[in-house]
């Protein structure tokens, strides 16, 4: 997320999940008007993110998608399993404010690439 506003508004999801979880009033909306400014700064990966982020929420009713991997010491890659749907949620809308750094890209499109498996 580039612009201020769009910044400010992801603040303000975050905050509101830390205090309420998934089932936070207007979340879903909140992340329809978070994808149209990221629509405008032009950003594919971060559009279809958000919007398969609620799409999952509303179908599911949760967030328990396996979207963070930990590698053993031979490069092997496997979920971390444990993680409550409320962090998992806020761990995701974290990269989402430096969405432009490299690794955070890479988590983004593990998230994005699991998300896409469960809805489809």
């Amino acid at each position: 997320m580039k612009t201020l506003a769009a910044k400010e508004k992801l603040s303000k999801i975050i905050q509101s999940v830390e205090q309420n979880g998934v089932q936070a009033e207007n979340l879903i909306e909140d992340l329809k008007a978070l994808r149209e400014i990221a629509k405008m700064e032009k950003d594919p990966l971060v559009v279809k993110l958000l919007r398969f982020t609620y799409e999952y929420l509303q179908e599911i009713g949760a967030f328990d998608v396996e979207g963070q991997f930990e590698e053993d010491e031979e490069g092997n890659r496997f979920p971390v399993e444990g993680i409550e749907d409320q962090e998992n949620l806020v761990y995701l809308l974290s990269l989402l404010q430096n969405a432009e750094q490299k690794v955070n890209r890479e988590e983004l499109k593990d998230y994005r690439d699991a998300l896409k498996s469960e809805l489809y």
